[in-house]
């Protein structure tokens, strides 16, 4: 395994919410987009399209503290309490397979492990306990 991050989700004030949080922490975003710029056909609503898609905020050497905005289209409304996961990053393809297929059953898979347009694999669920994962192996480190 390599690294193991919180991964917050908000109603539309995820770009505030990051930028309040870079004032206190300093840095730079290693990564900011927005909905508009997701490749593909899926439509993307008007009210969504300057949402944040993702961000990521290095709050140190082995942290990153990572966001984005959710809707109805995308995994649905969050509330607090519930508006996070834990996201690790995998040294390994096969690594990350195995860890999804053992952590995931008896859970719900939201987004099935598989290579995204951004060139990661990368999947999403809730494991039988109610906990909110993110699995992702990056291919070109």
């Amino acid at each position: 395994m390599k690294t193991i991050n919180p991964y917050i989700n908000f109603n539309g004030n995820c770009e505030e919410a990051f930028n309040f949080y870079k004032s206190i922490f300093g840095g730079e975003f290693n990564y900011f987009s927005r909905f508009e710029e997701m490749p593909g056909d899926q439509p993307i609503p008007k009210e969504l399209a300057k949402q944040v898609m993702h961000v990521g905020l290095p709050i140190s050497k082995e942290t990153v503290l990572m966001g984005s905005d959710t809707s109805e289209n995308f995994g649905g409304k969050v509330s607090q309490g519930t508006n996070f996961s834990i996201s690790i990053d995998f040294d390994s393809e096969s690594e990350a397979k195995e860890v999804f297929e053992k952590l995931s059953e008896g859970g719900k898979v939201f987004m099935p492990l598989e290579k995204t347009f951004w060139g990661a694999l990368f999947g999403m669920f809730v494991d039988k306990y109610g906990i909110q994962w993110m699995v992702n192996y990056e291919y070109n480190k």
